[in-house]
C-alpha cells in the first residue's frame, strides 16, 4: 500500500497536525511535535496525548504513516561536548514525545561536523548519540534523513549512512528517510527510469531497503550535484516526474510515509491526487 502526505502543522496542537493531513487528502503525514527552532518546550500534558491518540484513531492513521521530525537546531555530531550534550538531551526528549504520542519513528538530519573534527570523527559521534537514545526509549525508531551536502553537514553520501548504522547496537531501531532534492543534490540521478534504477541500486548495495522507513518527496530547483537544497514542486524542477511515477509504482517503496515538502502547500492536496492516480490508491 502506497501512503502519500505532507509535512503538515501542528501549531495550535498536535493533534491539530491530523485534521490538516485530512483536509489535503493525505494517508501519510509529517510534523514536528514542538517547535523546530527552540531547544525547550512545554511536556506534553496527559489531555494532549490522549487528544491526539484519538484523533489518530478517529481519522484511520497508524503510526507507520507517520513520520515525525526532529528540531532543526540539534546536531548529534557537534565537535564541541556543551553543543553536543545539549543536540543530545534535546533528541532524547524528541525521541521520548513521540513514544508518549504512540508514534514509531523520529526522523533527523544526522549532524555536521562544523569544520572542525573530522567527517569519520563527527560520524561516529552521531553512532554514539543514537544509541544513548535508544537505550533511553522504547518502541520509537531513529530514522537518518540524507542530506543535500550544504556546507559542513553529513548524510549526503550512503556510505555516511552506512556508516552510522553499521555501529548501531540495536538495528532494529535505526533505519532511513530518502529525500528526493537532497539525492539529486548530492548527486544521486534521479531523472530517468534509468538513472532510478541505477540510484536506487546503489542504495540497496551500500545500505539495504530493510532499512527504509520513509521518504521526503521533493523535485529540485539547483542541478545535479549542486549540494545545495532548494526543494521546487513536484515535476517543476531539474529532477521531473518520471523519478516520482517511479516511486509511486514500485512497491519497494510500499507501506511507508511518502510525504511532500514541496514549497506551495496550496498546491499538496493536488500533487497528492496525482500521486494516489499514479500508485492506483
Amino acid at each position: 500500500m502506497k501512503y502519500f502526505g505532507a509535512h503538515v502543522s501542528a501549531s495550535g496542537g498536535v493533534e491539530n497536525a491530523v485534521s490538516n493531513a485530512q483536509s489535503i487528502g493525505a494517508t501519510a503525514f509529517a510534523l514536528f511535535t514542538k517547535n523546530q527552532r527552540q531547544w525547550v518546550a512545554p511536556a506534553l500534558t496527559p489531555q494532549q496525548i490522549d487528544t491526539f491518540r484519538k484523533a489518530m484513531e478517529r481519522a484511520g492513521y497508524g503510526a507507520h504513516q507517520v513520520l515525525p521530525h526532529d528540531s532543526y537546531l540539534i546536531n548529534l555530531g557537534h565537535p564541541d561536548e556543551d553543543g553536543l550534550e545539549k543536540s543530545r538531551e534535546s533528541f532524547f526528549e524528541e525521541m521520548r514525545r513521540c513514544e508518549l504520542l504512540g508514534l514509531d519513528r523520529l526522523n533527523f538530519h544526522p549532524g555536521s561536523h562544523l569544520k572542525r573534527i573530522d567527517e569519520e570523527g563527527s560520524l561516529r559521534r552521531i553512532a554514539e548519540s543514537i544509541n544513548m537514545a535508544l537505550e533511553r526509549t522504547n518502541g520509537v525508531t531513529a530514522v537518518l534523513e540524507n542530506t543535500a551536502g550544504q556546507g559542513s553537514n553529513l548524510g549526503f553520501k550512503f556510505e555516511h549512512l552506512a556508516y552510522i548504522i553499521d555501529r548501531i547496537e540495536d538495528k532494529s531501531r535505526v533505519g532511513v528517510c530518502l529525500d528526493t532534492c537532497h539525492s539529486f543534490a548530492a548527486g544521486y540521478d534521479l531523472r530517468t527510469r534509468e538513472a532510478c534504477d541505477a540510484t536506487f541500486a546503489e542504495f540497496e548495495r551500500v545500505v539495504g531497503f530493510k532499512y527504509l522507513r520513509g521518504m521526503h518527496l521533493n523535485d529540485a530547483m539547483r542541478p545535479l550535484g549542486s549540494r545545495i537544497d532548494r526543494h521546487s514542486p513536484l515535476g517543476e524542477g531539474e529532477i521531473g516526474w518520471e523519478c516520482f511515477r517511479y516511486i509511486a509504482s514500485d512497491p519497494r517503496f510500499d507501506n511507508i510515509p511518502l510525504v511532500l515538502e514541496t514549497p506551495d502547500e496550496s498546491r499538496w492536496a493536488e500533487e497528492i491526487a496525482q500521486l494516489k492516480s499514479i500508485a492506483g490508491v
